[in-house]
């Protein structure tokens, strides 16, 4: 016993120098780079998209040269390696503290915007749950801090190169949050708490209104008046529904699961 204990012990302790060595071995060959040389190869780094590499080279040079713009690009880029790396987590907290260290830098436009972009990025489905409408299982926490991001960027600086991408992503942004609240409606309506239906439909029109969710909102709300027996409400409805949406097909036939037409979300 005492042998294979030794053995693997040994085995642990040659693992760990080789680990050791594998670790070291950029610092030893920049060991004489100037800050110019260990950025530009950096850059050329993440360019290739070896990232893990060039965030090493990174935190090199911050460690190195703590002061001046190549510590503060480094940082930046860092940032923007672990984004690309599908690492939102270390990409968030690297943007936080470069806001915390540098709060008036000339880059923060920059700096929102690739906030946005991981949160936006967050959830890799988010993309295909925006074709196929399945916003049920859709967290919008992220969604909201991603349009928080971009707004505070449109806001600041309006007259920013990424105003225009951000402003589309907040387009797109909203219409993922209206589309969390109809899933959450349609939840309702289907297990016949109608009360909780309309609720949730009101926010739609009231918060959402430039959306696509607005039209399949009001024929929930007045299929759970008639479900309430609520006759007045509903028809109010309905005149809503008739002068917003003149050729709505719930203007004929009551609201049920999977009644919208498929090419009406696009229109």
């Amino acid at each position: 016993m005492k042998k294979i204990l030794l053995i693997v012990s040994l085995g642990l302790a040659l693992s760990g120098c080789a680990t050791k060595g594998a670790v070291d071995k950029d610092a030893q060959i920049t060991q004489d780079w100037t800050v110019n040389q260990l950025y530009t190869e950096a850059q050329d780094e993440l360019n290739s998209n070896n990232y893990t590499r060039a965030i090493k080279l990174y935190e090199l040079l911050q460690s190195r040269f703590p002061n001046g713009v190549y510590a503060q690009q480094a940082q930046l880029d860092t940032a923007y390696a672990y984004y690309k790396d599908d690492e939102p987590e270390r990409a968030l907290a690297a943007i936080q503290r470069f806001q915390r260290l540098y709060p008036n830098h000339p880059r923060m436009d920059y700096v929102l915007y690739l906030k946005g972009l991981v949160l936006f990025n967050e959830d890799k489905s988010f993309l295909n749950k925006l074709a196929s409408q399945d916003w049920s299982d859709r967290d919008p926490k992220a969604n909201r801090e991603a349009y928080y991001a971009f707004e505070e960027l449109t806001k600041r600086y309006p007259d920013s190169e990424y105003v225009a991408d951000a402003t589309e992503r907040m387009t797109k942004l909203v219409d993922a949050l209206a589309g969390n609240e109809m899933a959450i409606a349609r939840y309702y309506i289907n297990r016949g708490a109608y009360l909780a239906a309309i609720n949730r439909s009101q926010k739609i029109i009231a918060q959402y209104q430039n959306t696509r969710f607005v039209e399949e909102a009001l024929a929930i709300m007045i299929t759970s008046y008639k479900k309430l027996n609520k006759p007045d409400l509903a028809e109010d409805t309905t005149r809503v529904l008739q002068t917003n949406f003149p050729q709505s097909p719930y203007l004929t036939q009551d609201w049920k699961p999977n009644s919208m037409p498929w090419w009406r979300y696009w229109k």
